[in-house]
């Protein structure tokens, strides 16, 4: 590889990029990649400024340009997603176990806040069931609703408040990697096993049970269900069936006829109201069927001196805010970026998570447990029109309406008509075509996403989600510690050189094989990636039919490295002193800058010489073939 080469551009071998450039662009590539402050550069000071406000508060951006005519959407969808808030409120508030006027506080405030922060035009702000009773199970290890109701809630806000530092924090330091190791296979598996327990759990209220069990493992809730038959009630099985039959119609007529979506929409306001006539005129609560209780009129009381922060009690709510935290996070992005995507818009992760954290934090002062963007909800607010966050803000209003003058109404709302609402949204998570779409696809990822199902039905939800992030961060560190390598061949009547296996009809070069590399190069994979090319070189010089038997040159095409440590470096070292004592020679292929840069401070390129470092794969191959050429015997040169 000593001979020349005939190329008119060359491997580029300036000086190295100074610490404080190549910190500068690690730094951008890490937590800035979407490069927000591009627009920002050239314009004039005042600008600037203008521009630095709307970005930190997206609301400085669309109010300005706000009109009647978004108004009457954002009207009409606020006060869809209200009818819907109300039922939804009273009901995750009996999954995490605290009284339902919470459910409805928290449909006040935090979307006030989320008006102001949020990027989402079509995100409508709620609570949701999977977090509502991760609060619930976890909580319930420290002090139970029914012993100390008054310290479970207090807790329930500390851990609004925890979620709302974790999320705010993860936001402003642009930590939204954190967040994607809570895979699509994870959370489809997560939100089928939860639904599936929250749904089981529903028989309670279904059958008119006044005793239940406090575990969420679906082992110990059929326990419950059969434990405490003397307490089945058939009048409130009879009222659920209904109103289950009325809300799966609703559903099934918005599947067939989609501009009827407001029917299924107000279905759940409607089941609440009926419910509470029958209840009034019925006397229910003589007859089995069980009511919420008091709801008292006013607006959210101030809760900031409720936190609990004693050290015998604060694990929990850590516990329980770092969960749905993540959990809530994940969901409420996703669901956003997936209806922005609809209408070929986009989010911004990381405001987001500010905007979720910052609604969170204000809710614990003001009586509220953890909220997000529920996917129910915003699915209404899309389809009912929704223009502007301005939305969530009508919402809220005819929310504060409620508290005000109406909240009293609600306490004859019967139980067994919160669990048939319930039951319907859980069943809509449970996405069967999705589980059969991975186990086609990806078995690993069927893997994951069943181990989440089975470790929450069967264990606990937090176990559940534990286990399957697990199972995700091991097959990351398999694609890590065992990289992709390739041999690549010369695909006929073409200078494009591919995989051999995955074009059979590219042909090996005599006497040159050239490998692939497609992952960073350090310790962790290092032992790996010197045993494989050993192979490879070993196959090769068995193979009688092989083109290449007669193995003079090992060419690495490093185009897909995208670092390399120490390590590494010292294992090309070795790799080449292996290959030297066969008589075969080894040769670089585009090695990127960082690669390059650090092969230059290591003295690697001084080992094997600027000469034996190339361009591309056509140029080395060139390269090698002039020096077999001009080589009569194997190791002549």
């Amino acid at each position: 590889m000593e001979n020349s080469r005939e190329s008119e551009v060359t491997v580029n071998f300036s000086d190295r990029r100074n610490f404080a450039t190549v910190l500068r662009s690690d730094l951008k590539e890490t937590f800035f990649a979407d490069d927000p402050f591009q627009e920002f550069r050239n314009e004039p000071p005042k600008r600037r400024t203008i521009k630095i406000f709307q970005y930190c508060v997206p609301m400085l951006e669309w109010l300005p340009k706000y009109n009647f005519q978004f108004f009457r959407y954002d009207f009409l969808a606020g006060i869809t997603i209200a009818s819907l808030a109300i039922p939804q409120g009273i009901s995750y508030a009996k999954l995490a176990e605290i009284p339902p006027i919470i459910g409805l506080y928290s449909s006040f405030i935090p979307p006030f806040v989320y008006a102001v922060f949020g990027t989402s035009k079509y995100l409508a702000v709620g609570t949701i069931a999977a977090s509502s009773l991760l609060i619930a199970s976890t909580i319930k290890e420290k002090v139970s609703p029914d012993e100390d109701p008054t310290l479970y809630l207090n807790l329930v806000f500390t851990t609004a408040f925890c979620t709302g530092i974790l999320q705010t924090i993860l936001g402003f330091l642009r930590l939204g990697i954190l967040v994607d190791f809570l895979s699509h296979s994870t959370i489809t598996g997560f939100m089928g096993g939860t639904a599936t327990i929250i749904s089981l759990q529903q028989l309670k209220g279904f059958l008119g049970l006044k005793q239940f069990t406090t575990k969420t493992n679906v082992v110990s809730v059929l326990k419950a269900v059969f434990k405490f038959r003397h307490q089945w009630r058939w009048e409130s099985a009879l009222l659920g069936i209904i109103f289950l039959s009325f809300l799966l119609f609703t559903v099934q007529l918005r599947k067939k006829k989609p501009q009827l979506f407001w029917v299924s929409a107000v279905a759940p306001m409607v089941t609440v109201v009926i419910g509470c006539i029958i209840a009034y005129l019925a006397d229910g609560d003589k007859h089995g069927i069980h009511t919420v209780g008091p709801l008292k009129k006013g607006l959210n009381p101030i809760s900031i001196y409720d936190l609990n922060f004693n050290s015998a009690y604060i694990m929990a709510p850590i516990k329980a805010g770092l969960l749905t935290g993540i959990l809530a996070t994940t969901e409420g992005i996703a669901i956003g970026r997936s209806f922005a995507m609809k209408r070929n818009e986009q989010t911004d992760g990381n405001k987001e998570m500010i905007a979720f954290g910052l609604m969170n934090l204000v809710g614990s002062f003001t009586s509220c447990y953890l909220t997000t963007g529920p996917f129910s909800k915003t699915a209404v607010n899309f389809n009912a029109g929704a223009r502007t966050p301005m939305a969530n803000v009508v919402m809220a209003l005819c929310m504060m309406l409620i508290l005000l003058f109406l909240a009293p109404v609600f306490r004859y709302t019967p139980q067994v008509a919160l669990s048939a609402i319930i039951t319907v949204a859980m069943l809509g998570l449970i996405k069967y075509d999705e589980v059969y779409h991975l186990y086609k696809v990806d078995k690993f990822d069927f893997c994951i996403c069943m181990a989440a199902f089975l470790g929450v039905i069967f264990i606990t939800m937090d176990m559940g989600l534990m286990i399957s992030v697990c199972l995700s961060i091991v097959r990351a560190l398999l694609y890590v510690a065992r990289p992709a390598t390739c041999k690549l061949g010369n695909i006929p009547n073409s200078a494009l050189y591919r995989d051999v296996e995955q074009y059979p009809a590219a042909s090996g070069v005599p006497g040159i094989i050239v490998l692939q590399l497609g992952s960073p190069i350090y310790f962790a994979n290092c032992i790996y990636l010197k045993e494989r090319i050993m192979r490879w070189v070993r196959d090769e010089q068995g193979n009688p039919n092989s083109k290449t038997a007669d193995v003079e040159h090992v060419l690495l095409d490093l185009g897909g490295v995208t670092t390399i440590d120490m390590t590494g470096i010292e294992t090309l070292i070795e790799i080449r002193r292996n290959i030297l004592a066969k008589g075969i020679k080894m040769g670089i292929i585009n090695p990127r800058i960082n690669v390059l840069e650090k092969m230059m401070l290591s003295k690697f390129v001084d080992h094997i010489g600027k000469e034996s470092i190339f361009l591309s794969v056509e140029d080395a191959v060139k390269t090698c073939q002039f020096s077999l050429n001009q080589s009569p015997q194997k190791g002549d040169s």
